[in-house]
């Protein structure tokens, strides 16, 4: 019986991890997101798209970088997207 608890804990911990990693939680400020994309504050869309597009063409993992840092890009995309008058 302690062995499965164990075991339950250990696979909630694991899954726990496993969704951080690959899920990045949307609670990223706008400062971060600023300096992620190294724009202004008073940045517009079309700027923010740029450096986007600018900045995902580096870390990609198809181009040679990594998940983690194009799910960061993308977050501080959206991040600063939110933010800007509809």
């Amino acid at each position: 019986m302690i062995k499965l608890l164990v075991l339950a804990a250990l696979a909630a911990i694991a899954y726990f991890a496993a969704k951080r990693i690959l899920f990045p939680s949307a609670a990223m400020s706008i400062s971060e997101a600023l300096k992620v994309l190294e724009v202004s504050a008073d940045a517009n869309a079309e700027t923010i798209l740029a450096a986007h597009r600018r900045l995902i063409a580096k870390v990609h993992p198809d181009a040679g970088g990594t998940a983690e840092l194009a799910a960061r890009v993308n977050l501080a995309r959206d991040t600063l997207l939110q933010r800007l008058p509809k």
